[in-house]
């Protein structure tokens, strides 16, 4: 175990954000006005993770008025990608539990009293998560919650209960709350997946750590008492932007199946991975008779079961891309 470090905050709130100078406010303004607090020791970091609009002067407008209520500090993060971005979230923090916020997040007025009561009645909890609502700037399509967790939208009911990370069944790290010292203790500072970056939408920066604190044994909860709303902008409901989504998160499948595994059985997570893939997709197309074209939600579904089959040839190019970068530095 590393080293125990002693927090001076009960709990901190941690915004990555990337030119997020038209959604902080909105943001900021829900933090301003919390409830239930008057006990909490907590204070505000935001991660700039190279912003090139106003996102800093937005900040230290905002510095003035959290004076008599907490401190929000900034610092940037020079490198790219969202995984990054939290990880010196984690590092900058000063609480003992981090609470992990994204720009286009809305917390309601008791969220951060609800996460931080939980924290302290769940000690075994390495992090916990709740209930984050659509927030949709048009109406989305028919049959849209069978999708909705691409977008970090997830309702679970009303009683807390246990994620099952073997089946890769998790939060987003949007709204997502860690206890530091199980994030110190098991995420490494290296990371597979760093983020949705460019043209690539392949996912797994949310799940990873989560599946490093799991494996060390830590417990990751559903707390349904925690709300937040998650802005949806009409661009991110259009029929391009899910498909390449739905893509992303399936792609990432077969590696983080791998970060719980241990060597002799990834062969076996390899073709099973495969096998799965290929059954649910086959289902699918049964089930819809190549409707696929005309429904929206059905396309996706294709998309995500398809690219959970070829994901094990995706972390096979990543491990071999990794390894002739290796010998690379070592010949050279």
């Amino acid at each position: 175990m590393n080293k125990v470090w002693e927090s001076n905050f009960d709990i901190t709130i941690a915004i990555p954000t990337y030119n997020g100078a038209e959604r902080l406010p909105k943001l900021l303004e829900r933090l301003l006005f919390q409830t239930g607090i008057e006990n909490i020791h907590w204070e505000i970091v935001i991660i700039d993770n190279n912003s090139i609009d106003d996102t800093k002067i937005i900040v230290q407008q905002y510095q003035k008025k959290f004076n008599n209520i907490c401190p929000l500090k900034y610092f940037l993060e020079t490198k790219q990608g969202a995984a990054f971005a939290r990880l010196s979230g984690v590092r900058e923090a000063q609480g003992k539990f981090v609470a992990f916020l994204d720009d286009d997040n809305l917390p309601v007025s008791d969220w951060l009293a609800a996460a931080y009561t939980f924290g302290k009645e769940h000690p075994q909890a390495g992090a916990w998560s709740g209930q984050i609502h659509g927030e949709f700037e048009v109406k989305p399509p028919q049959n849209f919650e069978r999708i909705q967790a691409f977008l970090a939208i997830r309702e679970q009911g009303s009683q807390p209960q246990l994620f099952d990370p073997v089946n890769l069944k998790l939060p987003p790290g949007a709204a997502l709350v860690v206890n530091k010292q199980a994030w110190c203790d098991s995420v490494p500072n290296v990371l597979v997946f760093s983020g949705r970056l460019g043209k690539s939408m392949v996912g797994g920066e949310d799940l990873e750590p989560l599946l490093y604190i799991h494996k060390a044994g830590w417990q990751i909860w559903y707390n349904p008492k925690m709300h937040t709303y998650h802005q949806i902008p009409s661009w991110r409901l259009e029929k391009n932007y899910l498909i390449n989504l739905a893509r992303g998160c399936g792609l990432s499948t077969c590696e983080l199946r791998f970060i719980n595994a241990k060597k002799w059985q990834k062969p076996i997570i390899f073709f099973r991975t495969i096998i799965g893939g290929l059954r649910r997709l086959l289902q699918h197309i049964i089930k819809y008779n190549f409707n696929i074209k005309n429904n929206l939600i059905v396309a996706c579904e294709m998309q995500f079961y398809f690219s959970i089959m070829i994901s094990p040839f995706y972390s096979l190019k990543y491990h071999t891309k990794n390894l002739l970068s290796t010998n690379k530095h070592f010949t050279a």
